[in-house]
């Protein structure tokens, strides 16, 4: 394919010239895909030419945005006067700028197919997050969008406060005595987050968030049905590769939502602007409890709690460079807790950390006897629950994890790890767990 791509200062002009401009070169790249097989099936030559127009889009769409990503958003949120969630923004942008963003019925196509078989698309929907999220006032509306409630949380509300307890598919809940014990449920597959999870996890966390009656949260896994741990409870075994094989793991709806979404109001809480509303956010302190491992997604998970606990027999690791992908903000946070040499021995290089390990105590704040947990839960609930944590915790959070670099972080996370999902390695990986009952 031919790349007719111009210099800047030829293509973009003003806003409406430009987005022209885009629309149209993106519609001619598209009918040449259009005459293309399945990405699957394409020959070698093929997939050069296939890469060739994407590649010639992409840079202009690039370009596009760094000379009008906050004109972009502000008219897709009326003057961030609207609070759009990562995957109503991208549709706003597919419908308001033709060819920034793939369209819903390219969404729908692409997630009706397996891993190996799809175009990429979500790398374009990574380069207009990277844009926004790079902006200071737009990439701050945003991360403030999703520090609010979800509308499934809000709706549930009232009943959780009614009986104290919350059971889906992913996740149940349950307020005593102050404290919302959250345990991840999915015992037939080790807590392997998929989308599902991470939509049960954000409301469960909003609706603790929400509750007066909370004081603390507690995250601990359930009691596994799965054969090789029976009985056994299991913190979490990280991202469902399975679900990555099928395709059903995607940017907006995992990848990004649940760093910007459930795991970001674990560290800042709840977004709250009603009218007269003045204090800081809506916070809580968050206790969390490791059985046998916490892998992937799992320890990542911890990284972001005020007090961890784990069994002497459990262990940490974060294989996701081994997989080929990001280990979400770990990258960002590991380093910083543990170190910049343990971090890149775990992230780089896959160490696993055993509780027992001296350089535990860098990730875990208490190990005891397995037998020994429970108490020690509860010991740690009690004592992380007082009127000045909450206060305290923030001034941490402020100092250890400022908004503006976590944004920049993630700003380069909304690419790179659309790439790497997409990648080639990646898909071979996962492919292995297609075929895999549990």
């Amino acid at each position: 394919m031919t790349s007719i791509f111009v210099e800047p200062e030829v293509a973009l002009g003003d806003l409406r010239t430009a987005r022209i401009h885009l629309a149209e070169t993106v519609t001619r790249v598209e009918r040449t895909l259009a005459t293309l097989p399945a990405p699957g099936a394409r020959t070698p030559e093929q997939r050069e030419q296939a890469s060739a127009g994407h590649d010639e889009a992409r840079t202009l769409r690039v370009r596009f945005l760094e000379s009008y990503a906050e004109q972009v958003y502000d008219e897709l949120t009326g003057g961030r006067s609207h609070h759009l969630r990562l995957a109503e923004l991208v549709e706003a942008a597919a419908y308001a700028f033709a060819g920034l963003v793939p369209t819903p019925a390219q969404l729908a196509e692409e997630w009706s197919r397996p891993q190996a078989d799809k175009e990429g698309r979500e790398i374009d929907q990574g380069i207009f997050l990277r844009a926004i999220l790079r902006s200071a006032p737009a990439g701050r509306h945003l991360m403030d969008a999703m520090l609010r409630p979800t509308p499934r949380a809000l709706q549930l509300l009232d009943e959780f406060r009614r009986t104290g307890v919350l059971e889906t598919e992913a996740v149940r809940m349950e307020r005593r005595d102050g404290v919302a014990r959250l345990t991840m449920s999915r015992s037939e597959c080790l807590n392997a987050e998929d989308e599902q999870q991470v939509d049960d996890m954000e409301t469960a966390v909003d609706l603790a968030l929400l509750d007066p009656e909370v004081r603390v949260g507690l995250v601990r896994g359930g009691v596994m049905t799965h054969p090789r741990y029976q009985g056994r409870r299991v913190f979490s075994a990280g991202i469902n590769l399975k679900r990555i094989s099928a395709g059903e793991i995607t940017l907006t709806g995992f990848l990004l939502r649940r760093e910007l979404g459930y795991l970001h109001k674990l560290v800042r809480g709840l977004h709250d602007d009603r009218p007269g509303r003045w204090r800081p956010p809506v916070e809580k302190p968050w206790v969390a409890a490791v059985d046998t491992f916490a892998i992937g997604g799992g320890a990542q998970l911890l990284l972001v709690f005020d007090h961890v606990l784990a069994a002497s027999d459990a262990h940490l690791s974060l294989p996701a460079a081994q997989e080929g992908i990001v280990p979400g903000a770990a990258n960002f946070r590991l380093g910083r807790v543990a170190g910049a040499r343990l971090a890149r021995q775990v992230i780089l290089g896959g160490r696993r950390i055993l509780a027992t390990d001296p350089e535990a105590g860098l990730l875990v704040d208490e190990v005891v006897a397995p037998q020994e947990l429970d108490d020690a839960v509860e010991r740690a609930v009690a004592r992380i629950s007082g009127d000045a944590v909450v206060a305290n915790r923030r001034m941490l959070n402020v100092a250890e994890e400022p908004l503006d670099e976590f944004r920049a972080y993630m700003a380069e996370f909304a690419l790179e790890q659309a790439l790497r999902i997409h990648a080639g390695d990646v898909i071979d990986k996962v492919g292995r767990f297609a075929g895999r009952t549990g």
